[in-house]
């Protein structure tokens, strides 16, 4: 990672975020919380785009918009997890009311900046070719960050995300593995900013889990699914935004989600076959 060419980069950002990405959203899908993904992905937005106008007005030091967008992602994911505990029984309004707090705030702090359309476009849908460097050390750091947590915690936040209730009976602290979800998924988003942008993050997160499901006789093998969905559409991204200079987060998700529709279709086809066969198989017993 210490001399390399811009296509290497942008291959090992890419493999990074496609192995992370969809972990995360098996999590989130099984749970029921895709919407959430959106959510903080709009509030990483609003971290970005206050690092970018900072920078601008010179109030502070330059700081790489990767890293506010972090921050606020984080303080995103404590915030969401706060308002679903407020309101109980309708925890499903906590991510339409961070949602439309965090797009006001962007679109507030892109009016002020000085930065034009071109500026915002690698932020909103990603530019795998432009990561750095320092881009790629972040996005390391995050992904070792959010495998360790998987790997230490994975059981808890499977038995959390399939029976929250079960999950308390049986001892597991809900309120801090929730957190704790929360806080994985925004270092994922942050992480995935510069491959995919933040407002394609989510979907990147949900499809290749959503995917996956239709295949799988187990979380695990959901899991594993799962993220080779993940890894064949950002790699399809990274391609055309190497070979053809269209944005990695359009061909990456557009990809998922031609993977998902496919799957949808054949998955009609054959229980269409199976009913098919099970009537034909009655008739002829009868």
């Amino acid at each position: 990672m210490f001399d390399i060419n811009f296509v290497e980069r942008s291959i090992i950002a890419a493999v990074l975020i496609g192995l992370t990405a969809p972990l995360i959203g098996s999590f989130l899908v099984v749970r029921r919380s895709s919407l959430i993904a959106d959510s903080l992905a709009h509030v990483t937005l609003t971290g970005v785009t206050a690092g970018v106008l900072a920078g601008n007005l010179q109030a502070f030091w330059e700081i790489n918009p990767l890293y506010t967008g972090f921050l606020f992602a984080f303080a995103g994911s404590l915030i969401i997890e706060r308002v679903r505990h407020t309101y109980g029984g309708f925890q499903e309004l906590a991510a339409p009311i961070l949602m439309a707090a965090a797009v006001g705030l962007s679109a507030l702090f892109m009016s002020i900046s000085a930065d034009g359309v071109t500026e915002w476009y690698g932020y909103l849908f990603g530019s795998v070719v432009s990561v750095q460097m320092e881009d790629l050390w972040f996005i390391g750091v995050m992904t070792v960050v959010a495998l360790g947590l998987l790997a230490a915690f994975g059981r808890e936040l499977m038995f959390l995300s399939f029976d929250e209730e079960m999950a308390a009976s049986a001892g597991i602290p809900v309120k801090i593995f929730n957190v704790l979800l929360a806080v994985l998924l925004a270092i994922v988003i942050s992480a995935s900013m510069q491959v995919v942008g933040v407002l394609l993050a989510g979907a990147l997160i949900t499809l290749p889990a959503a995917a996956a499901m239709q295949w799988a006789t187990g979380f695990k093998r959901m899991l594993l699914i799962a993220v080779i969905i993940g890894e064949i559409s950002v790699a399809a991204g990274a391609a055309g935004s190497i070979f053809f200079g269209v944005a990695s987060g359009g061909g990456t998700v557009v990809t998922a989600a031609f993977i998902l529709l496919a799957t949808l279709i054949l998955r009609a086809w054959i229980n269409w076959k199976r009913n098919r066969r099970l009537k034909y198989e009655r008739h002829q017993s009868a």
